[in-house]
């Protein structure tokens, strides 16, 4: 029997540095929403068997609403997302019972996820627990202290994370419930987490430089060169 294969789509966040007086989720670029965009590439891929919307709790409705007009079909639940990335992480996976399925976390604001990238991130889940999608960084990347550099790192060896991260459920629940236990604030992802704990060796699925986090308003202008040349 083959393992359900789900996608949690991160829809919570309010969007703050973009400055446009609601979550960026929302904004439209080429008649289409960010996380509509987001929704749509999961729910094309054949590979996927269902989808896991989290929002904040306030804007449910207005999720609803897009999943409905747009016809999609592999949106299982619009859950309430929590105060951090962490907890509604946490909130999207704790709705999966299988801990033998395969789990890809996404941001929705990475809304030019492509299929070749999902597709890798669910055959590298068969050989692994955990899988990070990233891109070998083009600049140099320094450490700073109290407004002075503090050290530099070997670009060569630097790669800059995308989402998604793929896991095993039962790998990322163990992760969440030891953050937790512990009161661990500081994930900005779901592979940091699995790492801190040493839960699994993590792979790494190359990336592609058109999925970029939408977070400024200058990148709502390369998101329609985007979107026009797709």
């Amino acid at each position: 029997m083959s393992r359900l294969v789900y996608a949690v789509i991160l829809a919570s966040g309010k969007g703050e540095r973009m400055n446009c007086g609601f979550p960026k989720q929302f904004i439209e670029i080429a008649g289409k929403t960010i996380v509509g965009r987001s929704i749509e590439a999961f729910e094309q891929n054949s590979g996927i068997d269902r989808i896991i919307v989290v929002s904040e709790p306030s804007h449910i409705q207005k999720i609803t609403e897009i999943v409905e007009n747009c016809g999609f079909k592999k949106v299982t639940k619009i859950v309430p997302g929590g105060a951090t990335r962490f907890e509604s992480s946490s909130h999207g996976v704790g709705e999966i019972a299988e801990d033998d399925a395969k789990v890809l976390i996404h941001d929705a604001a990475r809304p030019f996820v492509s299929q070749r990238i999902i597709n890798d991130c669910i055959a590298s889940l068969d050989s692994c627990d955990a899988v990070n999608t990233a891109i070998k960084a083009t600049d140099t990347i320094i450490e700073a202290e109290d407004g002075k550099m503090a050290a530099i790192t070997e670009r060569s060896r630097m790669m800059q994370v995308q989402t998604p991260q793929g896991f095993r459920a039962k790998t990322i629940k163990t992760a969440h419930s030891l953050a937790e236990k512990e009161g661990f604030k500081g994930a900005t992802d779901d592979c940091g987490i699995v790492f801190r704990y040493g839960l699994a060796d993590i792979s790494i699925v190359e990336g592609e430089r058109r999925n970029i986090k939408i977070t400024y308003p200058e990148d709502i202008v390369v998101a329609g060169i985007i979107a026009e040349n797709k």
